[in-house]
């Protein structure tokens, strides 16, 4: 691929794995993976436990260093950048387990994301001096925030502290977290786990109203109800490699696709 953003049929692709591998001693958990993710899509990325889907998004999101392989993102090379780096360039990363600072408004956890944008590892070291520096004063961040909790109805949520959030309710701060940024591209790591259906419908309704303002998201899903009704493209690991992509119709009833995840005949 070329340093430029591929265009090809009116797709474009803004994220590209290449070739990507990562053994854990001596035993292969991403073994050669290579796909793309096309902007203002949701590209969902599936398989069976122990397919490598974990590693593939610690690889691509600056938590491990990858053996060998590239990772490209908006037509350039950011494989080995740091987490923090990767959020200034416009990809934004969130984990399965919805993590929230505790003792902090929701309003005051999303203030803090604003001016702090450095990963979840920033959410070990805040200090009570640091959260008021960087919480007074900004009427920008104020606004935006306002904005955040009015898009995800957690307006009345917006002075209840992180610790008595909900699971549902941890996931759509966490999303707004991460749209503070500003980012261009979400990679988010099993959104729905955990989500009551009701909260759970409503997190797809946001997801998909993202993708069409032009947001690109890759999703790790286990729900093939999720997957299979509201992703425009599929990616399916097995043993570390791509097993097959496409529509999700052309995955749906894929053989090989079934076999993998199954373990024995269709």
């Amino acid at each position: 691929m070329s340093s430029e953003t591929a265009i090809e049929d009116g797709r474009e692709t803004v994220f590209s794995v290449d070739s990507l591998s990562k053994s854990f001693g001596g035993l292969s958990a991403v073994d050669g993976a290579t796909f793309d993710v096309d902007r203002g899509r949701i590209t969902g990325l599936i398989g069976p436990n122990g397919a490598g889907k974990s590693t593939i998004f610690n690889l691509v999101s600056g938590f491990l260093n990858a053996d060998s392989g590239t990772v490209r993102f908006d037509g350039q090379e950011v494989t080995g950048m740091e987490p923090h780096e990767l959020v200034e360039r416009g990809m934004v990363r969130t984990f399965q387990s919805a993590r929230t600072l505790e003792e902090m408004t929701v309003r005051e956890n999303l203030a803090l994301a604003a001016k702090q944008p450095t990963g979840e590892r920033f959410l070990n070291a805040v200090t009570p001096r640091l959260r008021d520096r960087v919480l007074s004063g900004d009427r920008a961040v104020h606004e935006r925030v306002d904005e955040l909790l009015d898009l995800f109805d957690l307006d009345h949520l917006a002075d209840e502290l992180g610790k008595n959030l909900s699971g549902g309710q941890r996931k759509l701060l966490v999303l707004s977290r991460a749209l503070i940024t500003d980012p261009e591209m979400l990679l988010l790591d099993e959104p729905f786990a955990g989500v009551n259906p009701t909260l759970a419908n409503r997190l797809i309704e946001h997801l998909e109203s993202l993708r069409n303002d032009g947001y690109t998201i890759l999703l790790v899903e286990h729900d093939m109800e999720v997957v299979m009704n509201h992703c425009d493209y599929v990616v399916v690991l097995h043993q570390g490699r791509v097993l097959a992509e496409g529509p999700p119709e052309s995955i749906r009833d894929n053989e090989t696709v079934i076999e993998a995840y199954l373990g024995g005949d269709v």
